[in-house]
């Protein structure tokens, strides 16, 4: 995977110096701080192709597929078998099978010259997300991309000049965003039952210990990202609601980082104890700790404090958690605890549940019933279906590329931070300046 992303970056058709020169003269021009304009509709049936067939995109492809103003049109992986299994699961959806494109790392680029594509899924392994998000854009197409959106500050900015220049729509499927209570503590904070926030804490810990490995004990994409990578590596899920609690990109912004790091013993403990001491797995030493905390302090003066622990012994039902604390209230999902100043009875914690009916989501009340029955807590459904709708009415997407680039840059800063000791890094303005006045 490393590889095939090196050869797409030396092989494209507009170097990476061009980009870097052209996000650059948009950062200069008077122009690039007015708003964009708003996208133009697409016609029902979104036509879709998807790009990277395996579990997860295929899983996406079956829920874009439920969808009656969607079409999928075309299908892409460099996997034979992974291919073929999506084609038949598309036949057996509608009758009709989609275009299967196949073949080498660039074989997408195929999918993207076709002219019965709208619009692409990007669910590719996550040092392709960039580069082929960034070309689907250049090509004319709209893109909805899995998290994270980008692993380098040279891609962040070079993905939102594309979505930029290009006028096509692109939006990061992070769907912890649109799990219930994240969006019930959305409306809570709207209806100002937080006053002004002062704090946030929020942490991906995920044991994902056994899919760094392949069978055989060699790396999968995600292994080469922790062998060769320090600090957050994966902060979308966690990050992404709190960033949207705190109106990030729309009245405040992410500003200054400082991450610090555990040493790494539990991928190389887990190595050791699956392959045994000969095997060669367990002679990688990789560069990730067990544990990353990074501290974001935003414009506005709130300070997120950001986990993140794939390496380490943990349940599953652990994987990702929200805190909020605000002036009259507080939230925390680890005991589904909230407390209002002057609205709670006592001085403990009530369930959000007590509040569930008074500031349901409208999202939720509109398609509960389709969200029940998707994954990651109804937030597989609402990606795609925000996605789609974004692109039916020609309003903006709700997670942009400058919403994706903010919260992706804290990959590449959380890594330099560490690097310099732990030093503050100033983390990019991606609106140029709009942030202030962007609506929510």
């Amino acid at each position: 995977v490393m590889t095939a992303t090196r050869r797409f970056r030396d092989s494209s058709g507009l170097s990476r110096r061009g980009f870097i020169a052209a996000g650059a003269l948009a950062a200069a021009l008077p122009a690039a701080r007015a708003a964009p304009a708003a996208p133009a509709k697409v016609a029902a049936p979104v036509r879709l192709g998807v790009i990277g067939t395996g579990s997860r995109g295929t899983y996406l492809m079956t829920g874009a597929l439920r969808l009656k103003e969607v079409a999928v049109t075309a299908l892409c992986d460099t996997n034979a078998a992974n291919l073929a299994r999506a084609v038949e699961i598309a036949r057996g959806a509608r009758g009709a099978p989609p275009a299967a494109v196949g073949g080498g790392p660039f074989a997408y680029r195929d999918l993207l010259a076709r002219d019965d594509v709208d619009a692409v899924l990007v669910a590719t392994p996550m040092p392709l997300h960039a580069p082929m998000s960034i070309e689907a854009l250049r090509a004319g197409k709209h893109v909805l991309s899995e998290v994270a959106a980008a692993t380098t500050l040279e891609e962040c900015w070079d993905l939102v000049a594309a979505a930029e220049q290009s006028g096509r729509t692109y939006m990061l499927a992070e769907n912890c965003c649109y799990w219930k209570p994240v969006l019930t503590i959305a409306r809570m904070l709207r209806a100002g039952l937080f006053g002004d926030c002062t704090f946030a804490e929020c942490g991906y810990v995920h044991d994902c210990r056994s899919i760094q490995f392949a069978a055989d004990g060699s790396l999968t994409w995600r292994g080469e990202m922790n062998r060769d990578g320090r600090g957050n590596l994966y902060p979308t899920h966690s990050l992404g609601p709190v960033a949207q609690w705190l109106g990030i990109n729309r009245g405040d912004r992410l500003a200054t980082l400082v991450a610090m790091d555990t040493k790494q013993a539990g991928l190389e403990a887990y190595a050791l104890r699956r392959f045994g001491a000969d095997h060669r797995a367990a002679r990688v030493k990789f560069a990730v700790g067990d544990s990353t905390t990074t501290l974001i302090r935003t414009a506005r003066g709130v300070c997120i404090d950001l986990r993140y622990d794939t390496c380490s012994a943990r349940p599953h039902s652990s994987t990702t958690y929200y805190a909020l604390q605000g002036v009259t209230a507080s939230y925390d999902s680890r005991i589904d605890g909230i407390w209002i100043d002057g609205r709670s009875q006592a001085l403990d914690w009530e369930p959000l549940e007590k509040y569930a009916a008074e500031f349901e989501p409208p999202l939720w009340k509109k398609w509960d019933a389709e969200a029940r029955t998707a994954g990651h807590a109804g937030g597989d459904f609402f990606v795609i279906r925000e996605f789609v709708d974004a692109l039916l009415e020609g309003r903006p997407a709700p997670i942009d590329a400058a919403d994706a680039a903010a919260w992706s840059a804290i990959i590449p800063l959380s890594a330099a931070s560490l690097r310099a000791g732990s030093a503050p890094q100033e983390i990019p303005d991606f609106t140029r300046g709009r942030w202030e006045t962007r609506s929510a």
